[in-house]
């Protein structure tokens, strides 16, 4: 058990030395406010919040349609990182467990991965949400039990591009 726990955490430690510094810095904001209110608890507070710390791009212009946190990327030919952030618009998935079958949806949500599992399996952490209320939290996102809706991806930036 102590072996498993240690090379996760080797793994870990590896995976965030590898990723971008804007990225690093976004995970580390987010490890600083983990189980806190940012600014308003609302979930874009906690975006707005770690790009502001890390210094990254962040396109307000944009807040009445979309907002744009960066460089957008394309999950099928693109690696996504810890420290990306996500815009879901209208998303609603839909997946099963066993016997049972299980859907949620999200209007507008913007969140930040955390930790990425797997292509396409996501430890988000999001604020503003059933789950976790108004504090920041982390959950589990699959983008491949998305059945309706747009999610995008963002690779956090210096400058508009």
């Amino acid at each position: 058990m102590i072996k498993s726990v240690l090379s996760v955490l080797l793994i870990s430690l590896s995976l965030q030395t590898e990723l971008p510094e804007l990225n690093q810095k976004v995970v580390q904001y987010v490890d600083s406010v983990m189980g806190t209110k940012v600014d308003r608890g609302e979930c874009w507070d906690l975006a707005a919040g770690a790009l502001k710390y890390s210094g990254a791009y962040f396109d307000r212009s944009s807040m009445k349609t979309i907002s744009i946190y960066g460089r957008k990327l394309n999950p099928k030919k693109e690696d996504i990182l810890p420290g990306d952030l996500i815009q879901f618009e209208n998303v609603e998935m839909k997946w099963k467990d066993g016997n049972t079958t299980y859907s949620a949806t999200m209007a507008q949500h913007t969140a930040i991965v955390y930790q990425v599992n797997e292509p396409m399996n996501y430890e988000i952490a999001h604020q503003n949400t059933g789950e976790w209320g108004k504090k920041v939290g982390v959950s589990n996102f699959r983008l491949d039990q998305v059945t309706k809706g747009k999610v995008m991806i963002y690779r956090p930036v210096k400058e508009k591009s």
